[in-house]
């Protein structure tokens, strides 16, 4: 379960569902049958001509190093965001992209 943040100022455990998972194995054994996993990396289908599967987990990498490549070979669908003037975004904000274009 889901281990309380001190900067957790609204209580988020009590209006969503969190689970706080060890590492890629545990995430695999306990994710939802049935839904699609969407890695969010560069050099996956763009967003703009991507579809939104109905039940999707999308998967952020670090800012440093970006998604793993053994999860990248788990997921079932990899998505990238076109960029202007930099390489990539934070990840905060490509999550904000993606989950607003879904």
């Amino acid at each position: 379960r889901y281990k309380t943040q001190a900067t957790d100022t609204v209580q988020a455990p009590t209006r969503i569902p969190l689970f706080q998972l060890d590492d890629w194995t545990n995430f695999a054994t306990f994710a939802p049958r049935g839904a699609r996993w969407v890695a969010v990396e560069m050099g996956g289908t763009p967003l703009e001509d991507f579809e939104h599967p109905r039940d999707a987990i999308y998967i952020m990498g670090s800012e440093d190093g970006g998604v793993p490549k053994s999860v990248l070979r788990a997921c079932h669908e990899v998505v990238s965001l076109d960029s202007e003037r930099y390489a990539s975004y934070n990840v905060a904000v490509a999550a904000s992209i993606v989950l607003y274009d879904r």
